[in-house]
C-alpha cells in the first residue's frame, strides 16, 4: 500500500460483518439446519417433521419485527424465535428453546468463513489505517477468526443505535479519533451502510459483490466488487492529500 508516498485523506476504515467479511447467510442457515436436527431428536413423531429452516427464519423475523424499537440483544430476539418455534409444534418446553439457542450459536460463531479477500486486504492495510468492525450484528472478532485485526468494534445492540442512524458512525469516528470526513465506512447494503455512512458525513463503499444493480435512489460514493479494489481506491489521487 502506498507504495507512492502518497498520505491519504482517509484515516480510519471501517467494516460492516455479515455479508462483507464472510457469509451471514450461509452460516445462519447453516447453524439452523443444526438445531432443527436436535429439535428432531428431542421431539421425534412430532409436528417438527414438517418444519424447515425457512419457516424458522420467518419466526425469527416476526420476533425481530414485534421487537422493533425495544432494547433487545440479539442473542434474545433468537432465543425468544426458538421459544415460539416450538411452540409450534405443540412444546413450551422453554429449557428444550434455550438448548436449541446454544446449538445454533455454537454453529454460528464456529462455522463462519471469511470470504478470501478479507485476510489478505487487512494485513496490507493494517498499518497505514486505523481499522474497525461497525455492524447491526452481534459477531465479535475473537469469534470469528479475527482477533486484533481491529481497534475499534461498535455494535448496533451495545451502543442503542443501528445502521443508518448517523449516530453509530459518529461513535466511530470518536473511538478512531478522526472526524467524519476521514473515515471510509464499507459494507453490503445500501440500505444501512452507504446511507448511514452518507448521513454522517463519511467516505460509503457499496461492496456489491453479486454485481446487483442499483435500483434505489442511494448513491454510494464508490462501488467496488471485492475487497482488492480497495488498495487501489485508497491509494487513488482522489485521497491523497
Amino acid at each position: 500500500m502506498s507504495t507512492s508516498g502518497k498520505i491519504s485523506q482517509i484515516r480510519a476504515i471501517s467494516f460492516d460483518g455479515d455479508m462483507t467479511l464472510w457469509d451471514f447467510d450461509k452460516v445462519m442457515r447453516n447453524s439452523l439446519a443444526h438445531a432443527l436436527t436436535e429439535l428432531r431428536a428431542r421431539l421425534p413423531g412430532s409436528g417438527c417433521i414438517d418444519l424447515t429452516v425457512d419457516r424458522m427464519i420467518e419466526i425469527r423475523n416476526a420476533v425481530a419485527k414485534d421487537l422493533q424499537g425495544k432494547r433487545a440483544a440479539l442473542e434474545a430476539i433468537r432465543l425468544e424465535a426458538f421459544r415460539r418455534t416450538i411452540a409450534t409444534v405443540g412444546s413450551d418446553d422453554h429449557e428444550l428453546a434455550a438448548h436449541l439457542n446454544s446449538v445454533y450459536l455454537k454453529h454460528r460463531f464456529a462455522d463462519i468463513e471469511l470470504y478470501p479477500d478479507v485476510l489478505p486486504i487487512l494485513d496490507s492495510i493494517a498499518g497505514e489505517y486505523t481499522l474497525g468492525l461497525l455492524s447491526n450484528g452481534n459477531s465479535y472478532p475473537e469469534r470469528c477468526g479475527l482477533h486484533g485485526r481491529f481497534a475499534f468494534v461498535i455494535l448496533a445492540q451495545n451502543v442503542g443505535v443501528e445502521k443508518p442512524d448517523p449516530a453509530i458512525f459518529q461513535q466511530a469516528c470518536r473511538e478512531a479519533c478522526c472526524a467524519p470526513e476521514q473515515l471510509m465506512h464499507i459494507g453490503d447494503s445500501l440500505a444501512t451502510d452507504v446511507e448511514g455512512a452518507r448521513r454522517a458525513g463519511a467516505v460509503s463503499v457499496w461492496l456489491n459483490r453479486d454485481r446487483k444493480p442499483n435500483r434505489t435512489d442511494i448513491r454510494p460514493d464508490h462501488e467496488i466488487h471485492s475487497l482488492v479494489e480497495l488498495e487501489n481506491l485508497l491509494d487513488s489521487e482522489q485521497y491523497a492529500i
